[in-house]
């Protein structure tokens, strides 16, 4: 899953114009012709992401800035680790650098928990997979961090797969006639998924033909009850308040995929920091005291 620049220079620049109004007045102390050298370090182990989107900031700011990126998208890194070096204009810099570093920060977020995720589960066939409970206008950008992370796609909007969910399914008078309307209306190519709160729902979706079913908030005992009903005839999606500590118990029932929406709604950032010159943080004494010492 990969992205050009115009994919994303929209968003660039509407959170360019957020950040930096009618100017930045605390760089405007600087003459435009004064230039320097900065990196971009973590402050935390994880998984770099966005790398790319981190360095059209930058160029969007100042095109004459030179970005040097010396680490790729899904890479575990370091703490300590410099990730990017920019030189050009203070100015361009310093404006650039919140901006720039909130992509970054965000974005490897998403993908060192999704990591976190998938590495819970790891020897088992199951695989961590995203929502649609994602920050709007960031959606494209969140899914690719998940797959950075080694995670996999959901559905990436209501325009690509069938999810008939209980208040589909209440309107339409029950799943097998759900299923069937939607089945009327879709082409070939379209898979239909039908969310389960029991046993018996789990039959009648199988029954009528749903290719993915989803088990909504059931406990491990369902889950593996449910999974025996299937018997192969439908991917089995486990979802719903599932947390990071009981993934691989629910891995180990034998459902494929479990979704996450917490990997992409709720995720904590990773910690970045721009320097300009020397790294002040990277002294050894410092960085095994754990002092937070570049703001």
């Amino acid at each position: 899953m990969m992205f050009a620049p115009f994919q994303y220079q929209e968003l660039i620049e509407r959170a360019l114009q957020e950040d930096l109004g009618t100017g930045d007045l605390s760089s405007a102390i600087f003459p435009k012709t004064a230039k320097t050298h900065a990196k971009i370090y973590a402050k935390q182990k994880g998984i770099a992401c966005g790398l790319e989107i981190t360095k059209q900031v930058f160029k969007t700011v100042d095109p004459e800035l030179e970005v040097s990126i010396s680490k790729a998208d899904g890479e575990l890194v370091e703490r300590g680790t410099v990730v990017m070096e920019i030189t050009g204009a203070i100015c361009s810099i310093l404006s650039a650098e919140r901006t720039a570093l909130n992509f970054l920060q965000h974005l490897s977020g998403v993908a060192t928990a999704t990591f976190e995720a998938v590495t819970e589960c790891y020897g088992l066939p199951t695989r961590i997979t995203d929502t649609r409970k994602t920050i709007p206008g960031l959606r494209m950008l969140q899914k690719y961090a998940v797959a950075m992370g080694g995670g996999q796609n959901h559905r990436f909007g209501l325009y690509d797969a069938v999810m008939l969910k209980d208040n589909h399914i209440a309107a339409a008078g029950g799943i097998r006639p759900a299923v069937a309307a939607a089945r009327s209306r879709i082409g070939h190519m379209v898979k239909i998924e039908v969310e389960c709160e029991n046993l018996e729902q789990v039959q009648e979706a199988v029954a009528a033909g749903a290719e993915v079913i989803m088990l909504d908030n059931m406990n491990l005992e369902t889950m593996g009850k449910a999974v025996e009903i299937v018997q192969g005839r439908a991917v089995v999606e486990a979802s719903g308040g599932i947390r990071k500590g009981d993934l691989r118990a629910v891995a180990e029932t034998g459902v494929d995929v479990i979704s996450m929406g917490a990997i992409t709604h709720s995720v904590q950032a990773m910690d970045f920091s721009l320097d300009i010159g020397d790294i002040k943080a990277l002294t050894k004494e410092r960085w095994e005291k754990g002092e937070n010492c570049a703001k």
